[in-house]
C-alpha cells in the first residue's frame, strides 16, 4: 500500500453482516505497522458487491498481490478464507482506495 502497488482489497460480504457496515466512499482508514504504530491514512475511491465469479483481471491486478491471472487471484482468497466455502456466487466486497498520507 505504502508504494502504491495496492490499491484494492477484496473481503466476504457475509463478514459485514448484520451488525457492521460496508464501507464507503470517502471513508478514510489509518494502517497500522509491524509494532501498531500508525504509518499512513487510505481513502476509500469505490466500493462494489460482486459475485466471486464476476471479479476481473484489473481488480486482481489492482490488489497489488502479484496475480497474474483471475484465476491466481481465485485460489490465493480460497487458501485465505479456508473456513469458508468459495464458489462463483459467493459474494465480495470489492474496495478501492488511494494512499493520502503517510507519517
Amino acid at each position: 500500500m505504502l508504494r502504491g502497488d495496492k490499491t484494492a482489497t477484496a473481503g466476504l460480504r457475509s463478514d459485514y453482516e448484520p451488525n457492521e457496515p460496508l464501507p464507503r466512499i470517502g471513508d478514510r482508514s489509518v494502517l497500522l505497522g509491524f509494532d501498531d504504530e500508525p504509518v499512513a491514512v487510505v481513502e476509500t475511491t469505490e466500493v462494489r458487491v460482486v459475485r466471486a465469479g464476476d471479479v476481473d483481471l484489473a481488480f486482481a491486478l489492482d490488489e497489488g498481490e502479484r496475480f497474474e491471472t483471475v484465476a491466481d487471484w481465485r485460489r490465493a482468497h480460497e487458501n485465505f478464507w479456508t473456513d469458508r466455502k468459495i464458489d462463483d456466487e459467493t459474494l465480495i466486497v470489492a474496495e478501492r482506495f488511494i494512499l493520502v498520507a503517510r507519517f
